[in-house]
């Protein structure tokens, strides 16, 4: 069983402050929790390999292949100035001078 002296120190250590109902509250739970562990631990685990995945998972997405559908004509009406094929927009760095 954990003391609340044991909770009060790693509330200490993490800069927790616990009024005295709180630190019976959580006292109580990480005995809880510990017990657990303790019960898990007992468990024969021989021959069982270790899980990484519980849901064997498939990739439903589609296959990513690149495909050029823009029409350009139809992106350029849309734009104020371009050249070629590059599309014009205002400078948002001004240079400055050293």
């Amino acid at each position: 069983m954990i003391s609340k002296e044991s909770v009060a120190h790693v509330a200490e250590l993490a800069r927790l402050s616990f009024s005295e109902a709180e630190l019976q509250q959580y006292t109580a739970q990480m005995d809880d929790i510990l017990t657990m562990v303790e019960k898990l631990e007992a468990v024969d685990t021989t021959g069982v390999e270790p899980t990484t995945q519980s849901i064997h998972l498939q990739n439903v997405m589609r296959a990513d292949k690149a495909v050029n559908d823009t029409n350009t004509e139809e992106l350029f009406k849309n734009v104020p100035t371009h050249k070629g094929t590059l599309i014009q927009v205002p400078a948002i760095i001004d240079k400055e001078e050293d």
